[in-house]
């Protein structure tokens, strides 16, 4: 049995900028997942030297055996955080349209 349930996580990177994303896969969080977040993006953000050594800092914000309200849950942290702010982190989705 997993340690955790299903999860919504935060991964803060050395430069502050954070990614929030949920792990709903197999029977509970696996502590080896850490997100799909957008590696270019990441990449941009830093040298080749600054990525030799690269810790990564992981903090669980919200559990649940329910998939469902853990998806719900991620998209509220993702506003609330404005992790979907390019200056301030790396989610991709949950972007606010330009207008047109």
């Amino acid at each position: 049995m997993p340690l955790f349930l299903y999860v919504v996580y935060k991964i803060t990177f050395p430069n502050g900028k954070i990614y929030v994303g949920k792990d709903i896969g197999g029977s509970g969080h696996s502590l080896r997942y850490f997100g799909s977040w957008n590696n270019a993006a990441v990449e941009a953000d830093f040298s080749r030297n600054e990525l030799q050594t690269f810790v990564l800092r992981k903090d669980i914000l919200f559990e649940s055996g329910d998939k469902s309200e853990v998806t719900r849950r991620e998209s509220e942290l993702i506003r609330e955080l404005r992790s979907n702010e390019p200056g301030i982190g790396y989610n991709r989705s949950h972007r606010k349209r330009s207008a047109r």
